[in-house]
């Protein structure tokens, strides 16, 4: 049984429209990229402090730019002893491009997760008030989403269309992506 505040909270996240979030945050490209079969993602940075989104798929391995959404790097036939997460203890893949030699370490469909604070107060959330079906909620109160959507709590993504693999920011807080079975949305802040 669900007390009067959970079918209050579940009814709020029902009716929220999916909107843009706010300022400084800004769609990096006009459109989800797809990738099928995403098994899920991870955050780096380059030699000057960029963050970098590597994504793990069926179909390989990609590096992105976060800022522009720009591929870097692609891997389509990665090792096979490596080549997903669930191979090593702390679920990292070996990276390639400009940050080869390294390891990433990858939330999704294995397990992880990427970080759901930025140090300037912003929380993300998923939410699932008719699950399967997952909401994204970016919020500016510490997670608390009072009020209408739209003032401290923005419904930024809905889920209902493919499986969620992961949501969540960089950890320097300027990138905030969200990753689906079928696709990956990213935001920067910068």
């Amino acid at each position: 049984m669900l007390t009067e505040y959970q079918r209050g909270l579940r009814e709020r996240f029902l009716s929220a429209p999916v909107m843009p979030p706010p300022g400084p945050w800004r769609l990096v490209l006009d459109r989800q990229v797809p990738i099928g079969g995403l098994v899920g993602i991870g955050f780096s940075a380059d030699h000057s402090g960029n963050d970098l989104v590597m994504v793990v798929s069926h179909d390989g391995h990609g590096l992105f730019d976060a800022t522009t959404g720009a591929k870097i790097a692609r891997d389509r036939t990665p090792d096979p002893e490596s080549a997903y997460p669930d191979a090593v203890p702390d679920l990292s893949c070996p990276g390639l491009g400009p940050i080869a030699g390294t390891r990433v370490r990858i939330a999704g469909l294995f397990g992880g997760g990427l970080h759901t604070t930025t140090e300037d107060g912003w929380t993300v959330d998923v939410v699932s008030p008719d699950w399967p079906h997952h909401r994204v909620v970016l919020s500016a109160d510490g997670g608390l989403c009072r009020g209408p959507a739209g003032e401290k709590w923005w419904h930024i993504l809905h889920a209902d269309y493919s499986e969620l693999r992961a949501a969540g920011f960089s950890p320097s807080g300027r990138t905030l992506a969200v990753a689906t079975s079928s696709d990956l949305t990213l935001w920067s802040s910068s």
